[in-house]
């Protein structure tokens, strides 16, 4: 092809257009990061110190010290849960409450387990507008909020835990109300980004990474527990079951009489006659026999340790025979056995079914078309963890869902990629699989629907849990399934046979998956105490007379 004199060439150009598509990607980033803090309510990046903005609470139990560190990997900064087996507790004031009703508000922030996470949280704490005379030192578990949002680890429990208090307008109470079925914690090291949409049309969206996790409804009583409308009808507290209130469907038939031929005293087993002792069976071998190799320790005393014995042996000669020792008749079950005699059951005539207190109007109980939030005065962390290296990040407050999407796109994407890469090459370098077959991908998404059953309700976290593991390490996929199957096997167990339903307890205000475990003083920095063993009695123990083989 043929250019015009005097005109540049192709492949000249293109080191210009390069720079000049470098320029406007760079310019886009920049004006994004631009209308961050014109479009946010409120963020917080921690590219400096905290201290003075972010209070520390002056509690004795928050003995955990936070820092300002870099991310592992990145020059990026974050907040820092520093040490093991701590409380942790601080806060920071809004310069204006927010308010959540009428409107759309986002909240978002990163978290990067960089040691995993067994037991603790990970959560932060939306406070409402506190009593007059609150100081931000006084900060503790029992501060009022309006939101609790994030991950929640420990024991069976492993949850992104969303619960909103909301003040019952005939009680004047404040109840908490939990998410159902919320997603699970991200089994891995990685940044991770939670996003909590609180929808003015009575509705709240939860992302993990962006992707969409769960979206509820605040006012269905199938997506909080409790519900945000209460019962119009409650039991009466003060209703008592009748004292000649017969529950039992059957009785005993008073009128049965035992056969004579009924004996309660027969064995359920007797030896059997008509057995013979096998051929070649040595009555006077013992079943086991001196170690012949065997010879007496150097410092054994026979006047401290008692007189010494060799260790046995099985004897040779026993594994030869059909048997050895002195040959018994084997046992037999007895045909004329029966067992205890119980009288027969029958209809029970006076039976009036299981007893319920009679139902009367609650008094708490209200109507609303959209729950009535209150504002969000400040941000809290308040939690309680047994592992270190818990990294806080990138903590915003919007009305606007593309503000949101901007900051996941400009300040976590890029980190979680950088870390993603690291992983594979990681885990390619250890030779180990990060793909999945087909059929593996296909077993997966039937266990995820199996998981999804509204029976499994109870159990959904811990499934989701074993799925996840499974997808991370896929040699482990045949063992995820038993375990799958094993509690579909309880469940339809229950189900079929039926047990007493667990007692309602008395609904306690939520203080994390870590709160049951106990910690005792004097443990050092770690703040928890392994069970320690039993101290040995300081009286000499008597040496055994004979070795245990």
């Amino acid at each position: 092809m043929v250019l015009m004199e005097g005109r540049p060439k192709i492949t000249e150009l293109r080191p210009l257009l390069l720079l000049l598509i470098a320029a406007c990607f760079a310019i886009e980033i920049h004006a994004a990061s631009q209308n961050h803090d014109v479009n946010a309510i409120f963020y917080e990046p921690f590219d400096e110190s905290f201290e003075g903005r972010w209070i520390v609470s002056a509690k004795d139990e928050y003995k955990g010290v936070w820092k300002l560190s870099k991310s592992e990997g990145h020059d990026d900064y974050g907040l820092l849960v520093s040490e093991k087996a701590r409380k942790y507790a601080l806060v920071k004031e809004l310069d204006e409450a927010v308010s959540l009703n009428g409107r759309t508000i986002v909240l978002q922030f990163e978290v990067r387990l960089q040691n995993s996470l067994e037991c603790g949280g990970a959560y932060l704490k939306y406070l409402r507008p506190q009593e007059a005379g609150w100081k931000p030192e006084g900060f503790d578990n029992d501060s009022p909020y309006s939101i609790m949002f994030g991950p929640d680890k420990c024991g069976t429990t492993n949850r992104v835990h969303f619960i909103f208090k909301h003040k019952n307008p005939k009680s004047g109470e404040y109840v908490e109300h939990h998410l159902k079925n919320t997603p699970t914690v991200p089994d891995d090291r990685l940044s991770h980004v939670y996003t909590a949409i609180v929808k003015a049309d009575k509705e709240v969206r939860i992302l993990v990474d962006g992707e969409e996790k769960k979206k509820a409804r605040f006012l269905s009583a199938q997506d909080f527990e409790p519900a945000l409308i209460p019962a119009k009808t409650i039991p009466d507290p003060n209703d008592k079951k009748p004292a000649d209130w017969d529950e039992r469907p059957k009785i005993p038939d008073p009128d049965a009489v035992k056969p004579d031929d009924w004996d309660e005293n027969a064995p359920m087993e007797i030896e059997d006659e008509e057995a013979e002792k096998p051929q070649g069976w040595l009555d006077d071998e013992p079943h086991e026999i001196d170690d012949p190799e065997a010879t007496k320790p150097e410092d054994w005393d026979d006047e401290e340790d008692g007189e010494w014995e060799p260790p046995k042996l099985e004897n040779p000669k026993c594994s030869l025979a059909p048997g050895c020792g002195k040959w018994k008749r084997p046992m037999k079950r007895n045909p004329a056995y029966k067992g205890k005699w119980h009288r027969p059951l029958i209809e029970n005539p006076s039976y009036k079914g299981i007893w319920k207190p009679q139902q009367i109007p609650n008094p708490h109980y209200f109507e609303t078309d959209k729950p009535d939030f209150e504002a969000i005065a400040a941000i809290g962390i308040e939690i309680w963890t047994m592992q270190d290296g818990i990294l806080f990040d990138n903590i915003l407050i919007a009305d606007n869902e593309k503000v949101a999407e901007s900051y996941r796109r400009t300040t976590w994407k890029p980190k979680f990629n950088v870390e993603k890469e690291k992983q594979r090459a990681e885990e390619a370098a250890a030779g180990l699989s990060f793909g999945l077959s087909s059929i593996q991908k296909k077993i997966f998404d039937v266990l995820y629907k199996i998981a999804g059953v509204s029976f499994l309700d109870a159990y959904k976290p811990k499934i989701i849990d074993l799925i996840e593991k499974a997808e991370k390490q896929p040699n482990i996929t045949v063992g995820v399934i038993g375990s799958i199957v094993v509690i579909l096997l309880t469940v339809l167990f229950k189900i079929l046979f039926g047990g007493k339903a667990p007692a309602v307890a008395p609904h306690e205000p939520y203080r994390g998956a870590a709160a049951g475990i106990s910690t005792k003083k004097g443990s050092g920095s770690s703040g928890v105490k392994a069970d320690e063993t039993e101290k040995e009695d300081a009286t000499p123990r008597r040496r055994s007379t004979r070795r245990e083989t």
